[in-house]
């Protein structure tokens, strides 16, 4: 049996203060009402009270979990829960030309928590208000109408959660000479048509959107709170750090979420419980390695790794941390005789081939952009010329991937990272699509469009001819572009409405719940999906409050 109710006497006490509205104070006493200015809404967790109570508590203020709190705002009390900081003030957040010093600091307030998967390759994961938007390199694309159909999604309400966003965090980027150069040799190595600027996921090459706007900064998920969400209803706490889920089987067929225990900056314990209510609930929007991890330290998912760590079963769940994916990614780094510009990704190449060929360029990639690509230590090391590290890579992504891995408990600590492995490419088509990326790139560099950017003594890392050559770089050289995904998925851990099996009052909202990577980039779907579930809660709870007056 779970362990539920030991505090009688406090749940006592508990609802005794549902019958004190006076006290309503407690309830927002540290909510701030300034609506839409930047900072305002948001407040560190030693500020909370000990107890709170919320019609809804979401987990993680990410990529889907501040859309997901602004939409939810608007007619519910909502809190939001977010183990790191504040997105505002960093400059390595902030601009574009910084990229990559946030994946770099390794200090514990950092806003990227780096760890090495069981593979063995270094990947990150934010912890920052406004999630992966915060630290990504700005791309934004939407999913193809057939990952929508095939998510069972409304089309009519993903176009307008899309827009949603859009309208708030989305620019239409400018597009210089590496980028355009990226862009007419994608073309010359056949990946047709051109489909000019587009949100959309189509077959051939394309300028997609950015969250950079035109002074280079960055626009993150935590503006779409600043833009939509009720003031009044919303409180946003940082560096809160949820230890588990509390359930309650008291009165119920089956076990039903009730709240959170979360632990502030300075170590001290706080509570936030549900309202009463058949609407209220705690939402999960953690990321593909919090919401698992939080599941099995709340007591969801494996039972025998669960009793293995000593902790109470809620429910036997084996699909819990299952199904794991990253898109495998390789990348290769070309020196330009030129100056080029300093640019993020703008330029998609979606082949039919199952691959997505991007580039950035322009800033000197010593240090740790041996992230992308290993060819970079030995030209630092080899090669005196500064202009050798002037230039910028080429990358190519395998699309789905087919590859499943799993994630574990490494302690008790939520702090900590759990043990992920990705099993990159532990499927032969993700090998055979890596291979026809690589094969894309050498042909963009060797494109006409490409000649003013490569030395005429320019190699490639790889034979783009031998095959055995092209399988052992993939494999060597396999990086990451932090799409990574699964562990809460779809049909084997949550519903269509992304409802935990087995339990009342819980919902996954993030893309935990993918089996694959939606479009060239994630962002976009992960956003919109926070609107689109939001939206679909919010209707709920109106149909219900209708049917209660009728």
């Amino acid at each position: 049996m779970p362990q539920v109710d030991r505090f009688m006497g406090f749940r006592l006490w508990r609802l005794l203060f549902f019958g004190f509205a006076r006290i309503n104070i407690i309830f927002h006493s540290f909510t701030s009402s300034e609506g839409g200015s930047i900072g305002s809404f948001m407040h560190e967790a030693t500020s909370a009270p000990t107890i709170s109570f919320y019609d809804y508590i979401i987990v993680g203020g990410g990529t889907a979990g501040c859309s997901l709190a602004a939409t939810l705002s608007r007619n519910s009390t909502v809190l939001v829960l977010e183990r790191g900081g504040s997105p505002y003030g960093n400059p390595n957040i902030t601009y574009l030309s910084a990229f990559g010093g946030a994946l770099l600091d390794l200090s514990r307030s950092s806003p990227a928590q780096r760890f090495i998967s069981e593979d063995g390759v270094f990947n990150s994961r934010a912890r920052v208000l406004g999630g992966g938007t915060s630290i990504n390199a700005g791309f934004y694309s939407r999913a193809s109408d057939g990952y929508v159909a095939g998510a069972g999604w409304d089309p009519r309400l993903v176009e307008e959660s899309y827009r949603w966003v859009e309208k708030a965090v989305v620019f239409k980027p400018t597009v210089r000479q590496w980028q355009a150069a990226v862009r007419d040799g994608l073309l010359e190595a056949g990946v047709v048509p051109y489909n000019g600027f587009t949100y959309d996921h189509l077959i051939g090459t394309k300028i997609g959107g950015t969250i950079f706007d035109g002074d280079e900064r960055r626009h993150t998920a935590a503006e779409l709170i600043v833009e939509y969400a009720d003031f009044n209803r919303l409180t946003v706490l940082l560096n809160a750090t949820v230890q588990k889920i509390l359930f309650t089987t008291r009165g119920k067929e089956r076990p039903s979420a009730e709240g959170v225990i979360f632990k502030d900056a300075i170590g001290e314990n706080h509570t936030a419980y549900l309202k009463p209510g058949p609407n209220n609930e705690v939402i999960l929007s953690a990321g593909a390695i919090g919401s698992p991890q939080l599941l099995m330290l709340s007591g969801i998912g494996p039972m025998g790794d669960l009793q293995a760590h000593n902790i109470t079963v809620v429910m036997d769940q084996p699909s819990v941390g299952q199904g794991m994916g990253d898109n495998p990614m390789n990348a290769i780094y070309v020196p330009s005789p030129t100056p080029v510009e300093v640019s993020l990704v703008q330029v998609a190449g979606i082949s039919q081939t199952g691959n997505d060929i991007e580039a950035i360029s322009g800033r000197n990639f010593t240090g740790g952009y041996t992230m992308l690509s290993p060819q970079i230590e030995m030209i630092s090391a080899q090669d005196p010329d500064p202009r050798a590290l002037q230039g910028g890579f080429i990358l190519a992504k395998v699309q789905g991937p087919l590859s499943r891995g799993y994630l574990k408990l490494k302690n008790k600590d939520p702090n900590d990272n759990p043990l992920v492995r990705f099993n990159y490419f532990n499927n032969s088509i993700d090998l055979e699509r890596c291979v026809y990326g690589l094969k894309i790139m050498a042909n963009i560099v060797d494109s006409n469009a490409f000649k003013p950017f490569v030395f005429e003594n320019y190699s490639l890392p790889y034979s783009p001819n031998d095959t055995i050559s092209l399988e052992r770089y993939c494999r060597l050289g396999v990086r990451t572009l932090w799409h990574y995904h699964g562990g809460c998925q779809v049909g084997r851990v949550v519903d269509h409405d992304y409802k935990v099996f087995g339990v009342d009052a819980l919902r996954v909202v993030d893309g935990s719940t993918f089996n694959t990577t939606p479009g060239t980039n994630p962002q976009a779907t992960v956003m919109m999906l926070g609107r689109y579930v939001g939206v679909k809660m919010l209707n709920e709870r109106i149909d219900v409050s209708r049917k209660s007056d009728s």
